[in-house]
């Protein structure tokens, strides 16, 4: 990931409604959700979420696909990566106690099963 992408992405996820749609189409998982019902888990106007959605497609954070009436998104795991392995190569190369703290977070990377929802969205 070069670094006009890293600042496409993370300008994308400084908002709080778009960081929120991105931990729940993570915890969502491949499959993805309808715009519709991320909207719901919300408590927003699908036409909120929508502005949002669009943003972070642009970011290429999230992609979109048509399936019957509705467009489901999911999130962009390959994109997500990147965006960490820059931080972690690009951003703390220099500082191994930083990989060394993240690699032991209790709460980093843990199957969905080992941890509950309020987790992943508080």
């Amino acid at each position: 990931m070069d670094e006009r992408q890293a600042l496409s992405s993370f300008a994308a996820l400084s908002q709080e409604t778009r960081l929120a749609i991105v931990r729940i189409l993570v915890v969502a998982g491949p499959q993805g959700l309808a715009a519709g019902l991320i909207a719901e888990r919300m408590g927003v106007s699908p036409s909120n979420v929508s502005f949002h959605l669009k943003e972070l497609e642009r970011s290429g954070l999230i992609t979109q696909r048509r399936k019957s009436r509705s467009i489901v998104y999911s999130a962009s795991y390959d994109a997500l990566a990147d965006l960490v392995k820059f931080l972690m190569n690009d951003c703390c190369a220099g500082h191994p106690v930083i990989r060394e703290s993240v690699e032991r977070s209790d709460n980093c990377c843990k199957p969905n099963d080992a941890r509950s929802e309020g987790d992943v969205l508080a």
